[in-house]
């Protein structure tokens, strides 16, 4: 009977949890849309804007800005990373880590310091002891907003501006799918606008105001907006990681639940035929 007992514990604490999963599973799921949204909006709205600056930059101008100086001598980087301040997401804030790890073991040589912020508790937790922190920025990972994104954004650019750092790169996981999540390490600044071919050179544009005074305006907002767009991304894949990790959670419980139903049977009829046999015996003793 302790037996009978104990699968009985367990099967009633196994569907306890499987409430608890399936719930946070459908919580992470209704997140993870309104994230998803906001999502895709950002990676469109980030893929036109440096098309845009692309062209403007490539129009035939020398055009200068402290944000656009490569510097000779690279010395010192800063990285951002971008992890969740929760669990409960499967491998999502590991992954992350492992390739903030990797790539300053691969780019180390280049730098005579590389040090790292962070944007979630989980990242600065697992890798404040391997690494030279910088900041922290707790709470801006669960609902980021463009308030947050500017004020992390201007703590990048001054120390660039001042010349504490030659190099900031942003970590973070970009969302693909709520199975996959791609960790990548990207520079931020100096800004580097993409490729636009001849195409700037094909349209003669006019300037409203002046091109000098125009580049001042847009690259700063381009680059709050490129902080923006990685806590979006972050967000996203931290609601599509969660909510598969709670899906598998899960069905792990349905299958422990359905495997122990199976123990407990068994452990109850050989009780069964056990009483039964000892009753006969009794039976035929008499």
């Amino acid at each position: 009977m302790q037996a009978l007992k104990e699968y009985t514990h367990r099967i009633k604490s196994l569907k306890n949890t499987r409430k608890i999963t399936k719930t946070m599973k459908m919580v992470a799921a209704t997140r993870l849309r309104h994230a998803q949204q906001a999502q895709e909006g950002a990676r469109l709205y980030s893929a036109r804007l440096s098309e845009l600056m692309s062209r403007f930059l490539s129009a035939g101008e020398d055009l200068r800005d402290p944000f656009l100086e490569v510097r000779a001598a690279s010395k010192r980087a800063l990285v951002l990373v971008f992890t969740s301040d929760r669990g409960l997401c499967g491998s999502f804030n590991n992954q992350i880590c492992k390739r903030v790890v990797s790539w300053i073991q691969e780019q180390g040589n280049r730098f005579e310091r590389v040090d790292v912020s962070f944007c979630g508790r989980r990242g600065y937790n697992a890798l404040k002891n391997r690494v030279k922190v910088r900041r922290n920025y707790e709470g801006v990972t669960n609902k980021p907003s463009y308030a947050d994104a500017r004020r992390i954004s201007a703590e990048l650019k001054e120390p660039f501006l001042a010349g504490r750092y030659d190099d900031i790169y942003l970590a973070y996981n970009q969302y693909q799918s709520p199975l996959v999540q791609k960790p990548v390490v990207e520079p931020f600044l100096p800004f580097e606008p993409r490729t636009a071919g001849d195409a700037g050179h094909e349209i003669p544009y006019l300037y409203e105001p002046g091109k000098k005074r125009l580049l001042a305006l847009l690259l700063p907002k381009m680059l709050d907006f490129q902080v923006f767009h990685a806590l979006l991304e972050n967000a996203a894949g931290e609601q599509g990681a969660r909510m598969t990790a709670m899906d598998n959670a899960t069905n792990n419980a349905d299958d422990m639940i359905e495997r122990l139903t199976l123990l407990r049977n068994r452990a109850r009829q050989a009780a069964i035929t056990k009483e039964i046999s000892e009753i006969v015996s009794g039976a035929e003793a008499m």
